[in-house]
């Protein structure tokens, strides 16, 4: 069985200091807990180096302005602190969660005086879904729910409130054997899987839905300019689902998820194509330290 995520052994960056694992925890009436102020990051070191590493910093900063709070250290501290975390692990290879979220001061609604807590812990992540069906292309369903209409939901941050739906699709698609489910957004378009953006390809073209309701993932954005240095057209629009079936190709991106091929979505099967192929070696290789020159997250 797998070690808890409370029972890890090592050292937690918490609020400018690092503490045993074990003691980095928060009250039962911390705001975040019952309110969802609360916003996070993914992601990834490889050989010792965090991928993306201030492209994320801004995001989660740019998040904390959204959900109306401010982190109370500079981008460079948060930098510094990852990597030191990375370090003090002892990993090379690793999964990297800063978090940041109102703590218990007030209880309601209204909780501007609240203390804004900072933490940053690392563990090794070796593969977001399984390896054997990643190669052959995973199963996915569509969800049920929706991504909810920018009006109604801070839909450009990435905040801890907005996976709530995620985690009932991924849960309803594992109990009926699926790895994921694709969402659709509020007017029935293709958005995205539950913690991935996607991608179609038809006559060597890649298809990938407006980021207008969804995370522009910084994955995303790193294959994006790997494809198009390769000559690939890419095409940022509208997606229905009944387009599934003219796709020939398709994959998630996303830190966790990296590069993943996926097979089939419901009724519609894809082939795991010479450019998914070539997209998810690029990428293997623009994550690794000597491969900076390759990214591009314009």
């Amino acid at each position: 069985m797998a070690v808890p995520f409370d029972q890890h052994e090592g050292e937690i960056w918490y609020d400018g200091a690092f503490v045993p694992w074990k003691d980095a925890k928060v009250h039962v009436l911390t705001h975040a807990l019952h309110y969802a102020s609360c916003v996070f990051e993914g992601e990834r070191a490889y050989g010792g180096e965090i991928f993306e590493c201030e492209a994320h910093t801004n995001r989660l900063f740019a998040s904390a302005e959204t959900l109306g709070f401010e982190i109370p250290y500079s981008k460079e501290v948060i930098n510094a602190a990852k990597r030191e975390t990375v370090k003090r692990m002892g990993l090379t290879d690793a999964y990297v969660r800063p978090v940041a979220w109102r703590g218990s001061e007030m209880m309601g609604v209204s909780a501007q005086k609240n203390t804004i807590h900072v933490a940053i812990a690392s563990w090794a992540w070796p593969s977001y879904f399984d390896p054997a069906a990643r190669e052959k292309g995973i199963r996915m369903m569509v969800a049920d729910w929706r991504r909810p209409d920018p009006l109604t939901a801070p839909c450009h941050a990435k905040a801890a409130g907005l996976y709530m739906i995620c985690t009932l699709s991924k849960h309803k698609a594992e109990s009926n054997g699926y790895a994921d489910a694709m969402m659709l957004d509020y007017r029935g378009q293709v958005a995205e899987a539950t913690g991935a953006n996607i991608f179609f390809q038809k006559d060597g073209k890649l298809h990938t839905p407006t980021p207008d309701c969804f995370l522009d993932g910084i994955t995303r954005r790193t294959v994006i300019g790997l494809a198009r240095s390769r000559g690939i057209e890419v095409v940022e629009r509208v997606i229905m689902p009944d387009e599934l079936a003219s796709f020939e190709e398709c994959f998630l991106t996303g830190t966790a998820a990296e590069v993943t091929p996926v097979g089939e979505i419901g009724p519609y099967n894809f082939t795991v194509g010479p450019i998914t192929r070539a997209l998810m070696d690029e990428y293997a290789v623009a994550v690794r330290p000597a491969s900076a020159g390759l990214r591009d997250v314009a």
